[in-house]
């Protein structure tokens, strides 16, 4: 969301960005629209002072008494002018509304402009590729054999693009995530949160998500959504919430299973975990004043990174072009783990800005001290990390001729000491 008024005043700059992102928004519309509101208002508070001077003048007739009654039909029809042109300014102004929920967060200067992903940038690589001694198998195969993937049942149960995990796999899954929140928390300074993974309405307009709502679970009874990630309910818990400067920066850890239908991408990487309509995913989530979104940006970034470079998996940093930014997000950072099975790259997290956008929309505020203006944060989310492509990663990454595969150093401890998977 953003402020009519800086974009009243900065025209251009909202022209730019939307057509950088690809949005099909009228702007000169829009204005338009804002200059007709504009004059409506100001012609309401004329109409509004000219009926305060004319009851006062009934007020100084009735006090003399001298007949009023003409003044007073006068103010009258005043009033139903006033209503009649207030009905016109609350349409006019919801018109507006309507049209400014649609406009997506503006990317920062430093975002590479473009449409698709071609046109993303790769900022650094991390890790070398490990020699394999044979070709090597992608994850649903290496599952399969081992025994720790069980798609043919998961589709029984749910349908397609479900994943069950079985045996050492679901230990792997689950020792994956305590090992993220726990690093998170012991060593990155976190809070950690354990959240609903039901929703309400005003919680994804605040983050933005209904702007996909096709591809959101909902509960239509309830008009509750299935967690599409944790940074929903997280950001959320301040809404509507002025907090103190003495309060920021609030950081926080979240894990949640997240849900996605995903209805766009049909046919696009069917096979094992690469796309799957439920998943698991730690959160970091960070609300802060404007001034230290930058630092803060770079902060969970390098705590995402962290994560891979325990578990010693090669990834590579993208920064996304103008096209390929999410709604509410002004710069954003993929994490990108190298998959040998696959012989690709696999986004494992997105460290987003999302500057003053869903805090506009969640109303979330700050005061720097009592009694001065409060003043919009800013919101920042990564992920530390999605476990899917995570662990389809792992498993390519660290599978022996034999057809185990070795179990990192830092997991071991969450897998009771077991060093592999046979």
């Amino acid at each position: 969301m953003h402020d009519r008024k800086v974009l009243r005043e900065n025209p251009d700059i909202f022209r730019k960005g939307v057509s950088d992102r690809a949005a099909e928004i009228d702007i000169d519309r829009l204005l338009q629209l804002d200059a007709e509101w504009r004059g409506l208002v100001a012609e309401i508070d004329e109409m509004k002072h000219l009926k305060n001077v004319a009851s006062a003048e009934v007020a100084e007739l009735k006090k003399g008494g001298r007949d009023a009654s003409e003044k007073i039909q006068s103010m009258r029809q005043v009033t139903q002018r006033i209503r009649e042109m207030e009905e016109k300014r609350d349409s006019l102004d919801e018109k507006i509304t309507n049209i400014m929920v649609l406009i997506p967060n503006l990317p920062e200067s430093s975002v590479p402009v473009g449409r698709d992903s071609s046109s993303n940038v790769v900022m650094r690589e991390w890790g070398e590729k490990r020699p394999l001694s044979r070709k090597p198998l992608p994850h649903w195969e290496i599952g399969e054999v081992l025994g720790i993937l069980d798609f043919k049942r998961a589709s029984k149960i749910s349908g397609a693009h479900f994943a069950s995990y079985r045996g050492a796999g679901a230990r792997l899954e689950r020792a994956l995530i305590n090992f993220m929140l726990d690093l998170h928390v012991n060593k990155h300074g976190y809070e950690e949160m354990f959240p609903p993974f039901l929703v309400n309405r005003d919680s994804m307009f605040g983050t933005a998500q209904l702007r996909y709502e096709e591809d959101m679970y909902r509960c239509e009874v309830d008009d509750l959504f299935l967690d599409p990630t944790a940074e929903t309910p997280l950001v959320n818990m301040y809404r509507n919430e002025i907090l103190s400067l003495e309060e920021l920066p609030l950081r926080f850890v979240g894990y949640t299973a997240c849900f996605r239908r995903e209805a766009g991408s049909y046919g696009k990487d069917t096979r094992g975990l690469l796309r799957v309509h439920q998943f698991n995913k730690v959160e970091l989530v960070s609300i802060t004043e404007p001034d230290m979104s930058s630092e803060e940006f770079d902060r969970i970034l390098g705590h995402a990174e962290k994560v891979l470079q325990l578990l010693k998996i090669p990834y590579r940093v993208s920064c996304l072009s103008t096209g390929e930014l999410s709604f509410a997000s002004a710069k954003t950072y993929d994490l990108e783990a190298w998959a040998p099975g696959v012989d690709r790259w696999l986004e494992v997290s997105s460290v987003s800005n999302c500057t003053d956008f869903q805090a506009r929309r969640a109303q979330i505020k700050y005061r720097r001290e009592r009694g001065s203006p409060s003043l919009f944060v800013h919101t920042l989310n990564g992920s530390g990390l999605a476990t899917p492509r995570t662990f389809a990663s792992l498993v390519e990454n660290y599978q022996e001729k034999d057809g185990s595969v070795v179990i990192p150093d830092v997991l071991r401890p969450y897998m009771n000491g077991l060093d592999r998977i046979r």
